[in-house]
């Protein structure tokens, strides 16, 4: 795993503030709720990481947070003590019940292979109702998909503070991944400040993949564009149901 999930995951709360959510996790909500065919109560969030979203989604679903990352898990057991947590591979964790939707946001980017890929879709099928709905919000489809250059950061209550820059670009437009690499500023309470470099690799799919896949493992499936106030291209979001 990158840094920012280990050993950086304690600065996860100020590298991307949980207010920043809110919109997104709006709309997440409203497709988790309105795309399955009866009520949805319990939802499944597969890589979950820090929590940000559950501690939204939370206020409307009963909700389990499924992350690779113990790192992360201990930081979205301080915001979301009301939820289960549980440490689990998206890939191949079967926690042998289902639940009326399951959620994968950009952690779904991890997978970087159309066999991971699959297994992750195959993860979200194993543990959907039938009638249930999972959505999927990757961050980059190859239709949509441009370099791109960011930056952020914020100031902790307690002295701490984070400023990065975000640098995603493609080593090779021929294979199914792209490459992501950050520069952070860390300053700890007695101000002293240290410079830490971490690189990340996500997959980059087309929509026919996407939609492909999720056909084989058993979904009915759509493509939809998000809907966002950011000033960004709106993602690709696709919202599989299990027919029954």
């Amino acid at each position: 795993m990158a840094r920012m999930y280990t050993d950086l995951a304690e600065w996860w709360p100020l590298i991307s503030p949980v207010e920043e959510y809110e919109e997104e996790a709006s709309f997440a909500a409203e497709l988790l709720a309105g795309a399955a065919t009866g009520p949805v109560r319990e939802v499944l969030e597969l890589g979950s990481g820090g929590g940000h979203n559950a501690s939204y989604l939370a206020r409307r679903f009963t909700m389990t947070l499924v992350d690779l990352s113990e790192e992360m898990l201990a930081v979205s057991r301080r915001l979301n003590p009301g939820c289960a947590h549980l440490a689990g591979d998206m890939r191949t964790v079967r926690l042998g019940r289902s639940f009326d939707a399951v959620f994968l946001h950009d952690a779904i980017d991890s997978m970087t292979s159309v066999d991971d890929l699959r297994a992750a879709m195959t993860t979200a099928y194993v543990h959907c109702r039938p009638g249930g709905v999972a959505v999927f919000l990757p961050d980059h489809t190859t239709e949509i998909y441009e370099p791109s250059t960011d930056w952020g950061g914020s100031d902790g209550t307690d002295g701490r503070g984070v400023r990065f820059v975000e640098w995603t670009w493609d080593p090779d437009p021929h294979d199914s991944w792209i490459r992501t690499d950050y520069g952070f500023l860390l300053r700890s309470p007695d101000g002293t400040v240290e410079s830490v470099h971490d690189t990340h690799r996500t997959g980059l799919f087309p929509r026919a993949t996407w939609l492909g896949l999720l056909d084989e493992v058993g979904f009915v499936a759509e493509r939809i564009t998000e809907t966002t106030s950011e000033d960004r291209t709106p993602r690709d979001v696709f919202v599989a149901r299990r027919s029954g």
